[in-house]
């Protein structure tokens, strides 16, 4: 059973996931983070690797992909890094990118590699569903690794459960049609969600864009399994002072 199973089969609700770019703030943090990030009380991490055109993201987290390929950041860069984390490391951990330095890297060993790391699942929001389908899936199964798609308010009812049937893990599904960091009104992003749940899917799911602190992270809660906040934990890490209490920080006010 997959850690990502296991987590969800285990606890049901108020799923913390937590998104942050490898190598921001500085080329060599991400552990720290991460083991911050689980003694605080995180469920999951989803780890973005840096890319010039992250085409889904805003402005906060566009920046700290800047500011990490700056440092240094690269994939074969940060699979070094983590090559023994799970040793430190027990929470789900996904690794959140862009198809081309994928590509570039080599699709299969970029699978082969997570793997090895102890990585769990993949977020690749510009491989369509028939390229993956057609071409990828199988080699993410070879090498035991989730993957999650993401749907939106515009996606239609049709294509969630098409994507939902090929999606494992969870489901992502985007607040809002814009980019990451923006907000939503709260009636509209309800409606979605409650629609969703009556579609009774068969993946859990966990709400992302738009979630910055408690309150909006218990309102997504009562909706889906759980939420995924990054732009304002990046802004968080960014701050002046301890990288460390930074994060127990952030945390301690969102499950306060």
């Amino acid at each position: 059973m997959s850690r990502i199973k296991e987590l969800f089969d285990k606890k049901h609700n108020r799923i913390l996931n937590v998104y942050f770019t490898a190598g921001y703030p500085s080329i060599n943090s991400a552990l720290e983070i991460m083991e911050t990030l689980q003694s605080g009380g995180v469920d999951l991490i989803e780890l973005g690797m840096p890319y010039s055109d992250p085409l889904a993201d805003g402005p906060v987290i566009q920046q700290s992909s800047a500011v990490a390929l700056n440092n240094g950041m690269m994939i074969a860069t940060l699979f070094e890094q983590l090559s023994n984390f799970r040793e430190r490391i027990q929470v789900p951990v996904i690794l959140m990118g862009y198809m081309n330095p994928v590509l570039q890297y080599g699709f299969e060993k970029f699978c082969a590699d997570a793997s090895a790391a102890g990585i769990d699942g993949l977020i690749l929001p510009d491989l369509p569903p028939y390229e993956f389908e057609s071409i990828y899936q199988d080699v993410l199964r070879r090498y035991g690794l989730d993957f999650i798609f993401l749907v939106t308010p515009e996606t239609s009812e049709e294509r969630v459960k098409k994507i939902d049937a090929l999606s494992s893990g969870f489901l992502y599904a985007v607040s809002s049609s814009s980019t990451t960091g923006t907000d939503q009104s709260r009636k509209d992003v309800a409606d979605y969600l409650n629609k969703l749940k009556s579609m009774n899917l068969k993946n859990p799911i966990l709400v992302g864009f738009g979630i910055k602190d408690k309150e909006s992270f218990d309102a997504v809660c009562n909706y889906a399994n759980g939420g995924i906040i990054g732009t304002a934990f990046i802004k968080a890490i960014g701050e002046p002072g301890s990288l460390k209490e930074n994060v127990k920080g952030f945390l301690e006010k969102i499950l306060s």
